[in-house]
């Protein structure tokens, strides 16, 4: 009888495992993730997962899109400090629905906060947001000083 080196791994590895250690890799993911949820309705700590953001730079602004469907204006809250914005907020879904048995809820509801380095200074007092579609596009405008300048070089004094 040939024994494999996994199996020799496995069985040295089981005192401190307790139990086998490589025996289904994709059975442990599943009771992993599992554990974050129970009967197929998210917990909290999912709930808080960040929102998909996008940041951009052109010479005079900095502009930030991130989804947010379903929300409200008074559902965001948008601060900026130094080179940092935090886009915040919380969503909770009315769900009082008599006579219907969820078996699954993945829309999010809860809280959710994204903290982002901005990548040039910016003039808070110049800033606007908006949301169309549920898409919310900030728009941040540099400070003079931060805007490039192109420098023209200059050879042997011309």
């Amino acid at each position: 009888m040939t024994t494999t080196l996994s199996t020799r791994v496995s069985r040295a590895l089981q005192p401190w495992l307790g139990r086998q250690s490589f025996a289904a890799p994709p059975q442990q993911i599943d009771d992993l993730l599992g554990r974050f949820q129970t009967d197929g309705i998210v917990d909290r700590p999912l709930a808080i997962a960040s929102r998909s953001v996008d940041l951009s730079e052109t010479a005079d602004a900095v502009l930030i899109r991130m989804d947010v469907p379903g929300l409200k204006a008074h559902e965001i809250v948008i601060e900026v400090s130094g080179n940092t914005i935090r886009i915040s907020g919380e969503h909770e879904e009315q769900t009082e629905e008599i006579g219907r048995t969820f078996h699954r809820r993945e829309r999010r509801s809860g809280p959710f906060a994204r903290a982002l380095a901005l990548p040039a200074a910016v003039n808070v007092d110049q800033a606007s947001a908006k949301c169309s579609d549920g898409v919310l596009t900030i728009i941040l405008h540099k400070t003079k000083a931060t805007k490039t300048r192109k420098i023209d070089v200059k050879f042997n004094g011309m």
